[in-house]
């Protein structure tokens, strides 16, 4: 054989297969995940495939001077990054009549990087205030912890609390699978009935 049919040989080979193999990396929605509760106020959404845990999004809340304090951690995988987060935050008892104030209230970035951009909004013809988190540089492969929430619920009546996630993953290899994790928590705070 001839050297330029030898590498022609091997270079179509090498196409073929590379093609073959960028077929394997998937696109998966999970939108069925299971919900742990530890309290009314304490909840996580986990998101499995094949049996295995891709990812979770944890709300721990306390009610404090009539305000809901919330801490949120997002784990993913090894070998996957977070390439964007959108939560819709809501209280549904009194959503159409007045809006529940939300602020993000802790520096989320990483130790050396720059703040990610972070986007805060109430939608035209949603209910609740969305936040968008992008660009997250080095936070995007680690646990997240930083996300921290205060809502004031502007009703006196008012204690239920829902949280509508989307949190998109990427793998870190060709061969890896990309994941958009969807789902939502309801939370329950009746302190808030008490105060």
């Amino acid at each position: 054989m001839n050297r330029r049919t030898y590498l022609t040989v091997v270079s179509s080979v090498g196409i073929a297969a590379t093609a073959g193999c960028s077929g394997l990396a998937e696109n998966q929605t999970l939108s069925d995940p299971t919900v742990n509760t530890e309290s009314s106020g304490r909840k996580a959404l986990i998101f499995t495939s094949n049996g295995e845990e891709v990812g979770h999004f944890g709300v721990d809340g306390s009610v404090e001077s009539g305000r809901i304090d919330l801490s949120t951690e997002i784990w993913h995988r090894e070998g996957t990054h977070v390439t964007s987060i959108k939560l819709r935050v809501q209280m549904p008892e009194t959503a159409t009549e007045s809006l529940a104030e939300v602020a993000v209230i802790s520096p989320v970035e990483g130790d050396s990087s720059p703040p990610p951009s972070i986007a805060l909004y109430t939608p035209d013809r949603a209910l609740g205030t969305i936040i968008e988190i992008t660009d997250l540089d080095d936070l995007a492969d680690e646990t997240i912890s930083t996300l921290n929430l205060v809502v004031l619920p502007r009703s006196e009546t008012a204690t239920a609390l829902n949280i509508r996630v989307t949190i998109e993953l990427a793998g870190n290899g060709v061969l890896s699978s990309d994941y958009i994790l969807d789902g939502e928590l309801q939370l329950e705070y009746p302190e808030l009935d008490k105060q």
